[in-house]
């Protein structure tokens, strides 16, 4: 997906084109008001801050075997949410069981953020499983109350669903990048 490019990272910035992914580019190192400045055939131009890397991205593709979308299904491996979580995270796990029976670990309520609010859950599985997961989350947001989806240092939202997944900032380990889980967060 493309990012905007402006003519300066002020308020009365013009929109004067788009940058696509993967695109290498100069960056200045000055930051201000939200944005980046970058340089793009020979001009200053600002682009949105918290969207370039230091190096070119791993491309994760689609799945080749698609997972058929949620209804009907029933999870069958004994695994289940506690009391207390929203009807959304309910309807997540009962989803992916049915769908990803193999997977039996799922990190609910705990004492942070969206996880003690009842409206988060971590799906604990990694590699080409995970994002199988978490596009067919991604897939079946509007069935399953999904906000959002995070998963190896990848984010993709509902309110910002046109720039497909985005790339996130290193968190420092393992865990905290998400590599080991997918991370729902529902309304």
């Amino acid at each position: 997906m493309a990012l905007n490019v402006w003519t300066e990272p002020g308020e009365m910035a013009r929109k004067v084109g788009l940058l696509d992914d993967l695109t290498k580019v100069l960056v200045t190192g000055r930051a201000l008001w939200g944005r980046q400045e970058v340089v793009l055939e020979g001009r200053s131009r600002w682009v949105t801050e918290g969207y370039l890397v230091a190096s070119k991205p791993e491309v994760r593709p689609e799945p080749a075997d698609r997972v058929q979308p949620v209804g009907g299904g029933t999870c069958s491996n004994g695994t289940s949410v506690p009391s207390g979580v929203s009807p959304n995270i309910v309807a997540v796990h009962a989803a992916v069981c049915a769908a990803f029976p193999e997977i039996t670990t799922y990190g609910t309520l705990r004492g942070d953020g969206e996880h003690a609010q009842g409206i988060a859950v971590d799906i604990m599985v990694s590699g080409s499983r995970g994002w199988q997961v978490a596009n067919f989350v991604r897939q079946n947001y509007s069935d399953l109350g999904v906000s959002y989806v995070i998963h190896a240092r990848r984010i993709w939202s509902v309110q910002r669903a046109g720039e497909a997944w985005r790339g996130m900032e290193d968190r420092g380990s393992v865990t905290a990048n998400h590599f080991d889980h997918v991370h729902v967060t529902t309304y």
